[in-house]
Order: C-alpha cells, then structure tokens, then sequence
C-alpha cells in the first residue's frame, strides 16, 4: 500500500485531501496542532470507509522538531504499514493571519514566514530521507498570490505564499533526478476553519465572494482535496513544477 503524509489534517483541505486519498487505497499519516478531535475524526472517517491512517502531532512553526517528528513518522511506517518509506507528502498545514502593511508587527510576519514557507522547507528537507523515488509533493499555496485575486491586508500572507509558489519549482526541479514530481494548489476562498470559521461568523460575505466567482459559489473542502489527490496520483505523472488554481474562476 502507498503511503502519504498530510499535515494540517484536522479540518478543511487537509482533512479532505486525506480521506480523498484513502480512498484511493493509501494510507495516510495526518497531521495536527491543537485540534486533536479533527484529527481523530479524520482518522475515523478513513477507517470507517476501510482504510487506514495514524494523526500525529504537529507543530509546523517549530522546525527544531521536525527531527522528533520524522522518529514518529518511521514508528508509524514500520507499525502500521511494516514499511521503512512512503510516497506522498502533502505540504498543507498553515496559519491565516489579516493586516494592513502598517499594522503588521514583526512578529506577525516572523510567525507567517516560519508556518507558510521556512515549514514546509525544512519538514520536506527532514523527511526526503524516507520519501521513496518516484513519489510526488503537492504544495498548498494560496489565489492571493494571483494578481486578479489581491486583496488588502494579505500582504505578508500573499508574499509567503508567493514564495511557496516559487520554492515549489526549485523543489521540482532539484527532485527530478529522483522522479519526484512536485506542484501546488493554489485554492481561491474555501469554506474551511481559517479565521476562527469566519463563514459561519459572517455568512453575509458568501453572496459577494460566489458573485465574484466564474461558477458561482464559495469553493467547499473536497473542491481542493480532489485536486490534491489527482496531482499525486498516476492521472499526473507527466505534471511537475506547476501551480494550479483551484479557485472555481474567481474574477474571471
């Protein structure tokens, strides 16, 4: 059995991306910070449709563990699945965070730059080592690196993402002489958990974004998760280095 890495699993796009790929027959080993209920439901749900998955602790913005962290990834492989390697990693986990350049403290933009981009670096640096030849990464980036999605007040957030983007062609590109292929989603706005649930706080903005948006609806979890897992399976395997919108057309 394939095996894939999901982090940031608890909810939203992480949590569909790993069930999405459960049911393509892989295992999956999902990660959490804090939300360790969304992760056990994550869990149950794949098993409850046959599969397998094991969630484990994750703190993203902290890579002096990510050495820790790649100790219980090789305990998880040899327990559940009898494997000393895996597959797939799906960069997903991140923070959200809104505010006008001169509002934006420097602790803000250290927090982002070590969740959205210094993270992902480092955890697939950590984890090469066990990703077998021939594997596939995908990248969640973000529409508001797009120029006709920008929007005040993302700046630090658009940047870091922005540089995922580019960092995603640097990986495809240094990981090609071992097959890996590596690209990125790049969701538009998504019903998911970011901003303290901010769609079910403030359903008033629904209207404004869907009316924004070619097909006329904010996007939902599954909308993401699906291109995840097309991007990591066999339907891809001549795509590298790309960054897709996944974003239903917004201000098309």
């Amino acid at each position: 059995m394939r095996v894939a890495i999901v982090t940031g699993a608890s909810s939203g796009i992480g949590q569909s991306a790993a069930v999405q790929l459960a049911r393509r027959e892989t295992g999956v080993i999902l990660t959490f910070q804090g939300n360790e209920a969304g992760a056990l439901d994550t869990v149950a749900t794949i098993e409850k449709d046959g599969g397998t998955a094991v969630s484990l602790p994750l703190d993203l913005g902290d890579s002096a563990r990510f050495p820790a962290f790649r100790d219980s990834v090789v305990a998880a492989l040899r327990d559940t699945w009898q494997r000393d390697s895996f597959d797939f990693l799906v960069n997903n986990a991140g923070a959200g965070h809104m505010a006008m350049i001169e509002d934006t403290t420097e602790a803000d933009f250290d927090r982002l730059s070590r969740v959205l981009l210094k993270g992902p670096f480092f955890l697939t640096q950590t984890l090469l080592p066990l990703m077998v030849d021939g594997g596939a990464i995908v990248n969640t980036t973000s529409s508001s690196t797009q120029p006709l999605s920008l929007e005040a007040g993302y700046s630090v957030y658009g940047a870091m993402k922005g540089g995922l983007v580019v960092l995603t062609r640097y990986m495809a590109k240094e990981l090609s002489r071992r097959g890996i292929r590596v690209n990125s989603v790049s969701p538009g706005t998504t019903r998911t958990r970011i901003g303290d649930n901010a769609f079910e706080r403030f359903p008033d903005l629904i209207p404004g974004i869907a009316a924004k948006t070619a097909l006329g609806r904010i996007g939902e979890p599954d909308d993401v998760g699906m291109a995840i897992a097309m991007l990591l399976g066999e339907e891809s395997r001549w795509i590298t280095a790309q960054d897709i919108e996944v974003s239903g057309g917004y201000n098309l």
